[in-house]
């Protein structure tokens, strides 16, 4: 079942500007984010944090509250082997999908994608509670 679902997009030149600023970098991304965003050449790494930005935004969405009683960096993105993101929630993000879900029975799925200066990413948060789908 699905318990959320939540869409962001946001201009890549925004976040370029916004993560020249140490503070910000350190305030919005998880430290391994912030690690990723840094050691990414000149062309990928704004279209990284801005990729980033637009899941934390999307996820806050979709579980409900945007980003209200957690910080961003409680939302954490990284890639899997095969470069696709996967979510990971921390503190107050963390608490909120467990009160979505009604304990820790849920997964999220985050899809990020870049086209002509922008970043646009799609979450879900599903429970896993409810057993498997079924068409009548």
């Amino acid at each position: 079942m699905i318990l959320g679902i939540g869409t962001d997009l946001c201009a890549v030149e925004r976040i370029a500007r916004a993560i020249e600023k140490p503070r910000f970098l350190d305030r919005v991304y998880a430290p391994a984010e912030a690690a990723r965003i840094r050691a990414a050449g000149e062309l990928r790494r704004d279209e990284i944090a801005a990729g980033l930005f637009a899941a934390k935004e999307a996820v806050s969405k979709a579980l409900g509250t945007g980003i209200a009683g957690f910080g961003p960096a409680d939302i954490e993105i990284t890639p899997d082997a095969a470069g696709c993101p996967r979510c990971a929630l921390h503190g107050g993000a963390l608490d909120r999908a467990r009160a979505l879900a009604g304990g820790d029975g849920f997964r999220l799925w985050v899809s990020i994608t870049h086209e002509q200066g922008m970043a646009a990413a799609t979450a879900v948060v599903e429970s896993v509670e409810c057993g498997e789908w079924s068409v009548e």
